[in-house]
């Protein structure tokens, strides 16, 4: 309970910026008029598969990217793996750097369209601030702590799973909140390679010319976005030890 009433203003700002937003969206939409296309497209059965389809995708992105991203990062930590640090992190900002269309495009030559290659696609895209998270997250951790604990009979393996790890939580966990943001955002370019995802309303309001419906599917992205960034920090805050908070 005292945790709860510590928590930075932000923490309680953002929710009430979700609920008003989203307040303001199903006034909106119940006040206006919509085509046919708008309709069936909006309607809820409908909204509610397209919705959990962009966070299955999302979801399935994060946690592979996670498996390969915090193990990576501790193996370039180690004193004898070190010297590959820039060549893996430059390979991970290859990634992040090319434009995240022509990744998915690209992919589809290899793959094929759909699912697998718009999370293969996502996974290359958002590997690097978890990577590199996970290296200034162990980095920064005190020398004379992890030269205490290897004092006191702890080994390299135990240090690191109960000094080092614990110590790097929040950096570690902040890398995952951002790349969260990052694969709501660009998972809506999965539509181009046959993916759903809430990119479909956004590109069906492009090409058949329906601003109400491009204009919902940005509202929603951008609400789902930040809902997933409100609940990665509420996880960032409780996960990090007292001592650090």
């Amino acid at each position: 309970m005292k945790r709860l009433r510590s928590l930075p203003i932000d923490v309680w700002l953002e929710p009430l910026l979700i609920v008003v937003f989203t307040a303001g969206y199903i006034v909106w939409y119940r006040s206006t008029t919509l085509t046919e296309t708008e309709q069936a497209s909006l309607r809820w059965d409908v909204l509610r598969t397209t919705l959990l389809d962009h966070i299955k995708l999302t979801l399935v992105a994060t946690v592979i990217v996670i498996v390969i991203a915090i193990p990576l990062g501790i193996l370039l930590t180690r004193p004898s793996m070190r010297w590959l640090n820039p060549i893996a992190v430059n390979i991970a900002n290859i990634g992040q750097a090319a434009p995240a269309v022509g990744l998915l495009v690209l992919f589809t030559f290899w793959l094929g369209t759909g699912f697998r290659t718009a999370v293969v696609g996502l996974v290359v895209y958002a590997i690097l601030p978890i990577l590199q998270n996970t290296i200034v997250g162990l980095r920064q951790v005190d020398q004379r702590t992890i030269e205490a604990s290897r004092g006191i009979g702890y080994s390299a393996a135990r240090t690191l799973v109960l000094v080092e790890l614990p110590l790097a939580v929040p950096v570690i966990l902040n890398g995952v909140r951002t790349a969260l943001v990052i694969l709501v955002g660009t998972a809506t370019l999965s539509t181009f390679i046959g993916a759903t995802s809430l990119g479909t309303l956004i590109t069906t309001g492009v090409t058949l010319f329906l601003p109400k419906l491009l204009v919902s599917g940005a509202i929603l992205v951008g609400l789902l976005a930040l809902t997933i960034d409100w609940l990665g920090r509420l996880v960032e805050l409780f996960a990090t030890p007292r001592g650090l908070s």
